[in-house]
């Protein structure tokens, strides 16, 4: 596989706390120039960013990040807003709390919801894979699929543990040709980045990909 085939699928990441307009316009420099499937940039800045790079990058932003217990009504209110903004996808996180308690109506009911508020634009679910069962991981594959997201993300990046070969596995086996995968959070290195894509990932959340390409253009 070579680079370019992994960049087109890297949703080149910036969700730091303190993350300011030009690093994010720095990334998204970098994901005109390397061709990446969009940026993933935080909520405040989609406005700015959309204004910035027009039609020739996606903007992705992110709902209910990074703990995914807001309220069903303000991760809705939040998926509206992103999207009045220039946002062209949605990644949000699920509310685990409801996961360990097995509301699963209630689960599949939010996902659906922000389904709702950004129709036509591209919905991936954040399940934090860290924190979940094998069991639970198989069931949230369930349900993002009943549910009608395009993808089923593992990590937001923000916990015990990024993506894992076994989650995208699972995923893999759970979703079939139902959903899409995204693998997120760790990603340190390109045979990484293949591995992920082999196992089943249609997406990778990483900025580090984008790095090491910039790195090896460097004059030595």
């Amino acid at each position: 596989m070579n680079i370019n085939e992994i960049l087109h699928k890297c949703d080149h990441t910036l969700l730091a706390p303190e993350s300011t307009w030009p690093q994010i316009r720095q990334i998204c420099d970098d994901g005109m120039k390397y061709e990446t499937a969009s940026v993933c940039i935080p909520p405040s800045f989609v406005k700015q960013a959309k204004e910035y790079v027009g039609n020739r990058l996606e903007i992705c932003t992110v709902i209910g990040f990074p703990n995914g217990y807001n309220t069903t009504a303000v991760k809705v209110f939040e998926t509206q807003q992103a999207v009045a903004e220039g946002a062209d996808e949605i990644d949000m996180v699920i509310n685990i709390g409801m996961l360990k308690e097995k509301r699963y109506t209630d689960l599949e009911n939010e996902i659906r919801a922000i389904r709702d508020a950004c129709p036509g634009k591209i919905l991936k679910v954040i399940i934090e894979t860290c924190l979940l069962t094998d069991d639970e991981i198989t069931k949230m594959c369930e349900i993002v699929v009943n549910a009608g997201a395009d993808y089923i993300k593992t990590s937001t990046g923000f916990s015990k543990e990024g993506a894992t070969f076994h989650a995208v596995e699972l995923m893999k086996k759970g979703v079939g040709d139902k959903a899409k995968i995204k693998a997120a959070g760790g990603i340190s290195s390109l045979e990484d980045a293949e591995r992920f894509i082999e196992l089943g990932a249609d997406r990778l959340g990483t900025s580090r990909v984008v790095k090491i390409v910039k790195a090896q253009e460097e004059p030595r």
